[in-house]
C-alpha cells in the first residue's frame, strides 16, 4: 500500500507561513524553516509588546502631567494626591491630554488641587 503524505494540507500550511513572512529579507521570506521561525518569533514579540504598549503610554502620560505640574509649581505626586482628596477622578490619559492641548483647563485643575492641599 502506498504511503500517504497529506501533501495538500502540508503545502497549504507552508504557503500560509511563507505569506506571513512576506517583506522579510533574504532567506527569511524564501526558505520555509527560517521563515516559520521568524514569523513565530515575531508573534512572540507582538504578544509581548501589546502588553508593553500600555506601560509605555502610561509612562508617557505621567511624564507629560509631571512636566505640566512643574510649570504650575507643584509636583506630580502632590497633584495626584490632592486630586484624590478633592474626589476628582480623572485618569492619567485625560490629564495628559489636558496638559498637552489645553493648558488653561489643566491650570484650573492645579488650582483646585492646591486648595485641597492646604485644607
Amino acid at each position: 500500500m502506498a504511503r500517504s503524505k497529506n501533501l495538500v494540507a502540508s503545502r497549504l500550511r507552508k504557503k500560509t507561513k511563507l505569506k506571513l513572512a512576506k517583506g522579510y529579507r533574504g532567506a527569511r521570506h524564501r526558505l520555509y524553516r527560517i521563515a516559520a521561525q521568524t514569523v513565530e518569533k515575531g508573534w512572540g514579540y507582538a504578544y509581548r509588546d501589546r502588553k508593553q504598549k500600555k506601560r509605555n503610554f502610561r509612562r508617557l502620560w505621567i511624564t507629560r502631567i509631571n512636566a505640566a505640574c512643574r510649570n504650575e509649581g507643584i509636583s506630580y505626586s502632590r497633584f495626584i494626591n490632592a486630586l484624590h482628596k478633592a474626589e476628582i477622578s480623572v485618569n492619567r490619559k485625560v490629564l495628559a491630554n489636558l496638559a498637552w492641548h489645553d493648558q488653561e483647563a489643566f491650570a484650573q485643575l492645579v488650582d483646585i488641587a492646591k486648595k485641597n492641599m492646604e485644607a
